[in-house]
């Protein structure tokens, strides 16, 4: 078997990296091809959804449907994969979504889906995401040493940005031949991502036998607080994200800054999942060796420093390359953040604690549009994005001294489970 951490760059990283791990292609084709064709999806219910009703709000309710049920669920969600068999509740969850996405196609056809009917296929959607996410997570430390998990988490990453960067544009085009076909393709998406998922290979877990109570229903939470180190990762990344949300912004920076119309929107949104992409291929090749937590503050700081060169930009070329960083950044602290948050949960933990990180990341995107409308809206656009690129800046120095155990961590993987 091929050392995965060999820095022989003779061989395709990909070649290596599947040799090396035999489940990590069902896995890869399984979580690239079901983010895909949720993307596609997302996309051909917005279309639909104006169509139907021509009214912004409505678009604006899309997104509260599918965020209340994982916001409503994500305790027992958590929960629920650490009692249960994971593998199983990925497949059920993706059978469902076979069948609602060509339920939707169906009645497309036929011409009765209504708008109402959407709002609440939407919603079973989120439901079903949350409770698939938190068990799709642990896959990979069960089927990757601790030593070779930095590099398969890159190429996750790197199939996820692709897929980020291809499903809106796919969903378009999908769209032009019907909404009726894009639900189609999206169901045969889902399917053969749970034929990918059925094929995987996890080592055994038996799953908890206490019973249901408050104490374990929010163990996420106390294991959170125990692990100071963990709890400062995710809560940099909610407050880097939610303070740094210059991406929420860009309609305004493509129309009203740099006057580029709807073309140069879609560069300007592109640009941060290109860098993502580029940065996650980087760490495949070159997986961190030591000085994790230092990196993954620098991230953060390149994040805000990219957010501010960003907001104060009037030249188009400028724009994209500091979204373009803004993204390589991100990228690598949400490596670092996903193995530390994997490799330093026992198994019998990670469904809950990756709930909770699930609920972390959703909250800071969420509000962190909402947050950088709000300001912009009382100091003006640039004023705003350069404000939270500053306050991106100061809380990585304010975690610096508030959790050092995180400025301290070096290699990942050399990073053992707290079973405390």
């Amino acid at each position: 078997m091929p050392d995965p951490t060999s820095s022989d760059d003779s061989r395709p990283v990909l070649d290596s990296a599947l040799s090396a791990i035999p489940s990590l292609r069902p896995f890869l084709v399984g979580r690239t091809l079901s983010a895909l064709s949720a993307q596609v999806l997302a996309v051909a219910v917005a279309w639909q959804t104006y169509a139907l009703t021509h009214s912004v709000a409505a678009l604006g309710l899309l997104g509260l449907a599918q965020f209340l049920p994982m916001l409503a669920l994500v305790f027992i969600s958590g929960h629920v994969a650490d009692r249960y068999n994971r593998k199983r509740i990925v497949l059920i969850c993706q059978t469902i979504e076979v069948v609602i996405a060509s339920a939707m196609a169906v009645a497309t056809f036929t011409g009765q889906l209504a708008p109402w009917a959407l709002y609440g296929l939407v919603a079973c959607f989120g439901a079903l995401r949350s409770f698939e996410g938190p068990c799709q997570q642990t896959f990979l430390p069960s089927i990757a040493t601790p030593a070779q998990f930095p590099r398969a988490a890159a190429l996750s990453a790197s199939l996820f940005q692709t897929a980020s960067i291809i499903g809106p544009s796919l969903g378009g085009l999908l769209y032009g031949l019907g909404a009726d076909f894009c639900y189609l393709t999206c169901a045969c998406g889902f399917a053969i991502a749970l034929f990918s998922t059925n094929m995987l290979k996890l080592r055994p877990f038996g799953g908890s036998r206490s019973p249901m109570s408050l104490e374990s229903l929010f163990g996420g939470i106390a294991f959170l607080r125990r692990r100071r180190d963990l709890l400062g990762a995710i809560s940099l990344d909610l407050f880097a994200v939610l303070l740094g949300g210059a991406t929420a912004m860009l309609p305004v920076y493509a129309n009203d800054v740099l006057h580029l119309g709807p073309i140069g929107l879609g560069i300007l949104r592109a640009s941060p999942a290109i860098g993502a992409l580029l940065g996650s291929l980087y760490l495949a090749r070159y997986p961190l060796r030591g000085h994790a937590g230092p990196i993954m503050f620098a991230s953060v700081g390149i994040f805000g420093i990219a957010t501010i060169v960003f907001g104060i930009s009037h030249s188009l070329t400028l724009s994209v390359l500091s979204l373009a960083v803004l993204g390589a950044a991100d990228v690598v602290s949400v490596v670092i953040r996903g193995a530390l948050t994997q490799l330093a949960t026992p198994d019998g933990m990670r469904g809950r604690v990756s709930a909770v990180n699930m609920l972390f990341i959703g909250s800071s995107n969420q509000l962190g549009e909402f947050e950088s409308g709000m300001l912009a809206t009382a100091i003006g656009t640039e004023a705003a994005v350069v404000a939270g690129g500053i306050g991106t800046l100061i809380v990585a120095g304010l975690w610096i001294r508030m959790f050092p155990s995180l400025w301290r961590l070096d290699r990942l993987d050399t990073i053992k489970p707290d079973e405390g």
